[in-house]
């Protein structure tokens, strides 16, 4: 409840004994903001309505595919609409933030190897030629991280015989 709400509640309560000056000195707001606060109520009721029109219309264009965002949807609804009916994207984020619609925001990825600059760096003794003449004679690891849903990672350490590419532990 706003300081205006709250002078426009008590003095439609009882006006009676407490004047709409007395209430706004109250409250620390100067007298004609409350008059002008009072004076805009149609046009905010009248936007809050426009904005409830418009989240159908967002919704209706999310709802075909749950992973766009503001700038697609605002593209969306724009698409061949007359001047008098386009909206602004700014418009669009702020309705669709204050209704909980949200597009689809791939995850960073998340950077798992800081080489150390100090380090001395490794020799890379298979020239990058993965290939083995027999089986058993070289081998490759790498590891995997598997995202769980709670936010960790699981670590798949694998070792893989480079001749016959079959897992070796």
């Amino acid at each position: 409840m706003t300081r205006f709400q709250f002078v426009a509640d008590h003095c439609a309560t009882s006006c009676a004994d407490r004047s709409v000056k007395r209430l706004c000195e109250l409250v620390e707001i100067e007298r004609s903001s409350y008059y002008a606060w009072l004076k805009a109520a149609p046009a905010r009721q009248a936007r809050a309505a426009a904005d409830a029109q418009l989240a159908g219309r967002i919704k209706a264009v999310h709802g075909e595919d749950n992973t766009v965002g503001a700038p697609r949807v605002t593209a969306e609804l724009n698409d061949g609409a007359p001047a008098h009916e386009r909206v602004n994207h700014k418009r669009v984020a702020r309705v669709m933030r204050e209704n909980g619609i949200r597009g689809y925001q791939r995850k960073r990825r998340v950077k798992t190897t800081i080489p150390e600059p100090a380090d001395r760096k490794v020799p890379d003794l298979l020239k990058r030629d993965f290939t083995a003449e027999a089986p058993n004679l070289i081998y490759v690891g790498d590891i995997t991280y598997l995202p769980l849903a709670d936010g960790n990672n699981l670590y798949l350490a694998t070792v893989i015989d480079c001749y016959s590419r079959r897992l070796a532990g």
